[in-house]
């Protein structure tokens, strides 16, 4: 059978991390929004607070995004 869950029902596999990361920078998800859309992507603090808490699928393009924002390689990212 074909999952696009993770095991414990996430649509991600990294946004545990993604709020570690934020969280040791000293981030709100607001700044964190703010900062991404500085650096033009369109994001707001929804879209972090929803890949944090894993209701929201994850793209390449975004992935690509959050590793350059934190300054880690993308594999990285998956780890917890």
């Amino acid at each position: 059978m074909f999952k696009l869950k993770a095991d414990d029902g996430r649509n991600n596999l990294c946004g545990r991390k993604i709020e570690k990361l934020r969280k040791e920078r000293g981030l709100s998800q607001r700044k964190m929004g703010a900062k991404l859309q500085l650096t033009g992507y369109d994001v707001d603090n929804y879209f972090i607070r929803r890949v944090e808490n894993g209701e929201r699928f994850i793209t390449d393009i975004e992935l690509k995004m959050f590793s350059e924002f934190f300054d880690v390689s993308i594999d990285e990212l998956f780890k917890e």
